[in-house]
């Protein structure tokens, strides 16, 4: 039987956990033990008796939860505890398999290091997004809880009300905003401001998405483009893409007319494995009224506002920027039950109906989400930025279910650290 290992996040500010009792159930359910690591859904409302009476083990400790797994799924990739100093990949071992958001394009040495281990690392954050791999697309469910709760935290910083208010005080007129970045994150951010009676605009150098920012109430700010710059706009997977010099100087231009009457930014614009792009410029801030707001999104990337600083609130001509990384961690509950439902969805398709997982590189999905597998990293992007040419694609094969290790010097230092 495979056992699944849920140890709890260690990086800062992280409040989601990789399973809900409810999935664990499920999974249990379907013929697999679940190992939890004690209060390791305590940060987002889930706590161990749930795991319990779900079917799942709660073990005091991670290096217990390691020593056990045949395949540990998390939210954050491996890294270094803050508090023990402890580096979770070295409680990983070989023949284990690893589900988690990898970012193995922002992180290519982790994908390196976890194939030298020889460790099966899946990445929910590279699984195409295609229809068939909807109910797995972990990006678009923790952009949804991004988008949401940056109106909220626009709402709260800005000095007065969203909606238009008629008041035996006078009328009070609507908030106006601006999204920036029509994805996943950017519709629900359109939505909340809207649902919140707020006036939105919004622009994405994607010009398929004005019928879908429209459909939710707001006014697509639409860039002039000729037909190459259409044409190269998107990828097949569906993301924006780097645009020329001269696009993105028409698109400032536009831009900076429109947010001279915002009362609050909402950036959401990302390109994978890149630098988010920049644009809103310091000067486009000093224009906008005080008291404004800017949320951006893409802060851990860099920021789309020049002003941004990772991990920060700051003022800078009389307006509030505010850039915080992990967004969908300040909402764990629901966060992590999308997450948990998505990590469900990859391993069942992974496994199908048995409970020895079968690596299918002729399926879109497995081979998009596979970074590792055999001793190599067979990802071609994450490959690519090793400077390595990714093996070709070996034909299907069973990857049995790592044993637990049975090295009592070994697991003694595991826990030991965990202590």
């Amino acid at each position: 039987r495979p056992v699944i290992g849920v140890p709890r996040e260690t990086a800062v500010g992280e409040r989601r956990v990789a399973l809900v009792p409810d999935i664990a159930k499920r999974l249990v359910g379907a013929g697999m033990d679940v190992v939890v690591e004690s209060e390791a859904g305590l940060a987002a409302s889930f706590e161990d008796e749930e795991y319990t009476a779900a079917g799942a083990t709660v073990v005091p400790a991670a290096g217990e939860v390691y020593r056990r797994a045949s395949v540990v799924i998390k939210v954050q990739r491996p890294q270094i505890d803050p508090a023990t100093g402890r580096d979770e990949a070295d409680l990983l071992r070989e023949g284990q398999a690893l589900i988690a958001l990898l970012s193995p394009l922002t992180d290519p040495q982790l994908a390196g290091r976890l194939a030298d281990m020889r460790v099966d690392a899946f990445s929910m954050d590279a699984i195409p997004r295609i229809t068939r791999a909807q109910s797995m697309d972990t990006l678009s469910s923790q952009a949804t809880v991004g988008g949401y709760k940056a109106v909220l935290i626009a709402a709260e910083r800005l000095p007065k009300f969203f909606p238009l208010l008629t008041t035996a005080a006078g009328t009070i007129r609507p908030a106006r905003g601006i999204v920036m970045g029509a994805g996943v994150a950017g519709l629900m951010a359109i939505g909340t401001a809207k649902r919140l009676g707020a006036v939105v605009e919004a622009t994405d150098v994607r010009p398929v998405v004005k019928e879908q920012v429209q459909s939710l109430g707001g006014t697509f700010i639409e860039v002039e483009m000729t037909p190459e710059e259409k044409a190269a706009a998107e990828t097949a997977g569906g993301y924006a893409t780097e645009m020329s010099d001269d696009y993105k100087r028409r698109q400032a231009a536009l831009i900076a007319e429109r947010v001279k009457d915002a009362d609050f930014i909402i950036t959401t614009a990302l390109i994978p494995g890149r630098p988010a792009p920049r644009l809103v410029t310091d000067e486009m801030v000093a224009s906008m009224k005080p008291g404004s707001v800017i949320v951006d999104m893409a802060a851990e990337m860099g920021g789309n506002d020049e002003g941004t600083e990772a991990g920060k609130e700051v003022v800078r001509h009389g307006v509030t920027i505010i850039g915080i990384t992990n967004l969908p961690a300040t909402m764990p509950g629901s966060a992590t039950q999308m997450y948990a439902k998505n990590l469900q969805t990859l391993i069942k398709h992974l496994v199908g109906d048995g409970t020895t997982a079968t690596i299918d590189f002729d399926d879109e999905i497995t081979k998009g989400a596979t970074i590792t597998h055999g001793g190599k990293v067979v990802h071609e992007a994450t490959a690519k930025a090793l400077g390595i040419e990714p093996p070709a694609a070996p034909a299907p094969a069973a990857a049995a279910p790592a044993q637990p290790s049975t090295d009592a010097d070994a697991t003694a230092s595991a826990e030991s650290k965990d202590a």
